[in-house]
């Protein structure tokens, strides 16, 4: 029977056991329509006495002797036929196998297309790499100087007041009224405390701004290497990569330290570092005057997932309004696939109907954050100019895109 036959298709056994719409193949529909005959012994007699019946997908089924004569001429043998017991053990193994695929799927994946399967992975390969959550390789970082006559003001800053009197009140707003305090935990498991002065002049941030410049440019560098493994955005031009990375690294950052914030202390732990904004009236409310710590508390509230995180990240990343962003129908594409990804996981591993909101929650979270970026910028820029402790990378990161 040649393989174009229809019949051999159809009714019969062909060189290839292409499966039928129910799952089966020729082979088993074949079997399994036989198999009880084989057993009883059951002599097949042609009804038309010929025993040359035609056997077609019409005709199969209207003469059994003829559609056993046609698929043993095919290659059926009648000793190869499954028992019941042999047929029950296979399509129980398919199923184990199908099941343990399932499973062996990360949490939310089931439902997603394998397009956006691939770029969940592709992000969280990304994050995995460039993300060090203990901040093992955060080295040779500069600490705060405890002065004992108090916080003295820096020479650059004297010589400041001295030119403009309203240099150090514009300074002292833009630097943030919140007191900081870091907890630094040795190797050897001691642990060295630093207090901000009790004075709330303005001033007891000072002695902490070399270390706030070291760890946000600790943070800055990996997110630009969580950019640079990302193929997506290798594509693209040098400028826009560089336009991208102005916009986004800032906010970024953010939804990267949210990771590592304690909602019930206050705290960002950082590996052996642990940083906590202070009210000095010992409670949250006034700290939640600040947009930046209104921010953490409110994204934290939503408890979202690591892929959440980096796809929120992405969205982030690929904004194509950034200022210097040339093609910007490119970037646009890039993170309407990141948010449709983030739109599927959320309906795939997220309980209906009390996340139903989830979604737009986040596309709020990160207009909110735009803002504060913005805000941040600003207050960056103004003090650049007399700031000794920004790092070249920030001076960099925050300069203007145009030009």
């Amino acid at each position: 029977v040649k393989p174009e036959d229809p019949g051999s298709r159809l009714g019969s056994p062909g060189p290839t056991l292409a499966r039928c719409t129910r799952g089966r193949t020729h082979l088993e529909i074949v079997c399994s329509g036989w198999r009880r005959a084989m057993k009883r012994n059951v002599r097949l007699r042609c009804p038309f006495r010929k025993g040359t019946c035609e056997i077609t997908r019409k005709t199969r089924r209207q003469c059994q002797a003829c559609r056993l004569r046609k698929c043993l001429e095919s290659g059926m043998k009648k000793e190869m036929i499954m028992s019941d017991a042999a047929v029950e053990q296979r399509r129980a193994l398919i199923k184990r196998k199908k099941r343990e695929r399932i499973e062996a799927q990360p949490p939310g994946v089931q439902g997603l297309t394998e397009e956006q399967q691939e770029l969940i992975r592709v992000l969280m390969d990304a994050q995995m790499k460039t993300f060090d959550t203990t901040f093992s390789h955060f080295k040779d970082f500069r600490l705060p100087a405890v002065l004992s006559g108090g916080c003295e003001i820096p020479e650059f800053l004297q010589a400041s007041l001295m030119d403009d009197p309203a240099t150090w009140s514009r300074i002292k707003e833009d630097l943030s009224p919140l007191k900081i305090s870091l907890q630094l935990r040795g190797e050897d498991g001691s642990v060295w405390n630093y207090k901000p002065p009790a004075k709330n002049d303005g001033k007891e941030i000072i002695p902490l701004l070399p270390h706030l410049a070291d760890v946000s440019t600790y943070m800055f560098k990996g997110v630009i290497n969580f950019a640079k493994v990302i193929s997506y955005f290798r594509d693209l031009p040098i400028e826009d990569q560089i336009s991208l990375l102005k916009g986004a690294t800032f906010e970024m950052c953010i939804l990267r330290f949210n990771t590592m914030f304690n909602t019930e202390t206050g705290t960002w732990e950082c590996g052996r570092l642990a940083y906590c904004f202070e009210d000095p009236e010992g409670g949250v409310q006034k700290l939640l005057l600040d947009p930046l710590m209104k921010f953490h508390y409110m994204l934290k509230k939503l408890q979202l997932h690591k892929e959440e995180y980096v796809l929120m990240q992405a969205m982030s990343l690929f904004s194509p309004d950034r200022p210097g962003v040339v093609q910007r129908g490119v970037v646009d594409q890039l993170q309407e696939r990141v948010a449709l990804t983030l739109k599927a996981y959320i309906e795939c591993s997220r309980p209906y109907p009390a996340h139903r909101f989830l979604f737009l929650k986040i596309m709020a979270v990160l207009t909110e954050l735009r803002s504060i970026n913005a805000q941040h910028t600003q207050r960056l820029l103004r003090i650049q100019d007399t700031h000794p402790f920004a790092t070249p990378l920030m001076r960099e990161l925050f300069s203007s895109t145009d030009g």
